[in-house]
């Protein structure tokens, strides 16, 4: 935790936050938000924002006219994933220093899977071991800009909403108020840390649970076309040897599988706004607010069906009437929004629409290169095992091979890989960690493949290999009905991601020159008048609101 307690360190040193006026006046001299509103739309390609974006007409529509529009931003890191791409948003460092370098990894010394924010002297507030089980911010190496800014303005109130538990604490960060996630059956739920009470960190969202729970025993979960241009997308698939029909309402409902998920989180983000009268006590507040919907659409159904258009339709609806609260608050608010990933469509769909490198990965491959790796090194078990996002080398109780042979296995096994037709790049951890990282000022559009994957690779929790399929290829066979696509690659249809600043009434631009996500954290910084650690992987943008100071001036 050295680099969150420095981090603070330097935050304390800031000057507290002035206090604002209750409604905002034209003037040049630095007159920060009273709200800051970081809003991340999980697997929200720029691919898909630039493909409805003339058919948006609510609250995307809004933030596309009147916002500062980078419609080039980047995860710049390799293995794009959802808790790696949030952590970047709000710590401005990759997640190779911000220590999230996947979803989950595997423990070498016991073998056994660790989930992202993993914290097992937890609970769960709603009582039950659901989700990811007992989770909390400890696993995050790094401080948040809600951690600087609470570390100089304690009467702040952060907060942070989603329907993944990833999705919140992330935005929430370690000195956060409160991070809520939707779970099926309860509502929003959060993690008790020892010595706290359930009912005390559930208070801000337990009116809105009720009213939830209560709606949906009246009205159970529906999904039809709320725009008809949808239905033209219907088809038949065949995915994994089962068939589907991509069709409204689909075969399997669920309220996290749907448009409702967003709709529920943002009606949470409201009741967080509301009851905490955040941006309405003179101090800058923060909310943060991941929108899970399109994720888990995309991966159970894909993102150029029925599914995904009439997602886009209503994401852009339930953000208007957000927006639209939002723009109420008397002191200012500036929002930010962009995606922890992109995402690509299932490859049995691609490939009849001009894609043809779309296809699923080659399902001998991990057993073709075990049995080469077994009689070289006269093993009892192929060494190799997925775990990750990459892949690891074990015996056979699952735990790392002993040293020097494990790097000796790891070594051949890249070797070999790199001789398959469907691998563009195969690397040992070792390998990634010595290469240099890029210059800062690095365009992330040309980054090499080894590069993302040192912007990625976290000693003790990254795989022993890290290796990049070719483009357009999809690993697993798929499964018709619960997931036939994802993401997770160093390609750019996953690296490439929308980022939008806009303040109520503010005039558009279009800004086509590549930006990152980590450079989401130190503008906003700067924006509410706020010191950052020195170190930050991210940089200053010029966003010319609230009289902020021009970023190369201060610097």
């Amino acid at each position: 935790m050295s680099r969150l307690l420095a981090s603070l360190c330097v935050a304390l040193a800031a000057a507290p936050l002035a206090a604002r006026a209750q409604t905002p006046e034209p003037t040049t001299e630095a007159s920060p938000p009273a709200l800051i509103v970081t809003i991340v739309v999980d697997q929200f390609s720029a691919d898909l924002f630039n493909q409805y974006r003339d058919r948006f007409t609510g609250g995307l529509k809004t933030l596309a006219d009147q916002g500062l529009v980078y419609a080039n931003g980047y995860q710049q890191h390799a293995m794009t994933e959802t808790c790696p791409g949030h952590a970047t948003v709000l710590t401005g460092l990759n997640p190779a220093r911000a220590g999230i370098p996947a979803n989950d990894w595997i423990d070498r010394t016991t073998g056994q899977e660790v989930y992202c924010l993993a914290a097992p002297q937890n609970t769960l507030a709603h009582g039950r071991n659901t989700d990811n089980g007992p989770v909390g911010p400890g696993q995050l190496t790094a401080s948040t800009l809600g951690d600087w800014l609470k570390a100089v303005s304690p009467q702040s109130r952060v907060y942070a909403v989603s329907g993944k538990d990833r999705g919140a604490i992330t935005l929430n960060g370690h000195q956060g108020d409160g991070a809520f996630w939707y779970t099926v059956g309860f509502g929003f739920t959060t993690y008790v840390e020892p010595g706290q009470a359930a009912e005390a960190r559930l208070a801000p969202v337990a009116d809105l649970n009720g009213r939830i729970s209560a709606r949906l025993q009246a009205t159970p979960p529906s999904w039809t076309y709320s725009d008809e241009t949808c239905r033209a997308l219907e088809a038949d698939w065949t995915v994994g040897g089962a068939s589907f029909r991509a069709t409204l309402p689909p075969q399997r409902l669920l309220i996290d599988v749907s448009p409702q998920l967003d709709e529920l989180t943002l009606e949470a983000a409201t009741e967080l706004l509301d009851s905490r009268e955040l941006g309405r006590r003179g101090v800058t507040d923060m909310l943060g607010v991941s929108l899970s919907a399109t994720d888990r659409i995309g991966h159970t159904f894909g993102n150029q069906g029925p599914e995904m258009c009439d997602q886009m339709y209503r994401l852009d609806r339930a953000l208007g009437v957000f927006l639209d609260r939002v723009a109420q608050v008397p002191g200012g608010a500036l929002v930010v929004l962009t995606a922890d990933h992109g995402g690509n469509d299932f490859p049995e769909r691609q490939s009849t629409r001009g894609f043809s490198e779309a296809k699923r990965g080659d399902p001998a491959l991990l057993a073709r290169v075990n049995a080469v790796l077994r009689e070289e090194f006269d093993l009892a078990v192929g060494p190799l095992t997925q775990g990750g996002s990459g892949l690891m080398v074990v015996g056979t109780d699952n735990i790392a091979l002993p040293q020097p042979l494990r790097a000796r296995v790891a070594a051949a096994a890249v070797e070999r890989l790199r001789t398959e037709s469907s691998v563009a790049g195969a690397w040992t951890i070792e390998q990634a960690l010595a290469a240099p990282a890029p210059a800062p000022d690095a365009s992330p559009e040309e980054l090499s493949l080894l590069e993302r994957q040192r912007l990625g690779a976290v000693e003790g929790r990254s795989p022993d290999i890290l290796i990049a399929l070719q483009p357009g290829t999809t690993p697993g066979a798929g499964r018709a009905g619960l997931y036939v696509a994802g993401h997770g690659t160093p390609w750019n249809y996953d690296r490439r991601v929308p980022i939008i600043f806009w303040s109520p009434g503010g005039s558009g631009q279009e800004r086509y020159l590549p930006i990152r996500t980590i450079d989401i954290a130190p503008t906003l910084a700067r924006t509410i008048g706020l010191d950052t650690p020195e170190d930050l992987d991210g940089r200053c943008l010029d966003l010319g609101l609230f009289g902020a100071a021009p970023c190369a001036a201060a610097d």
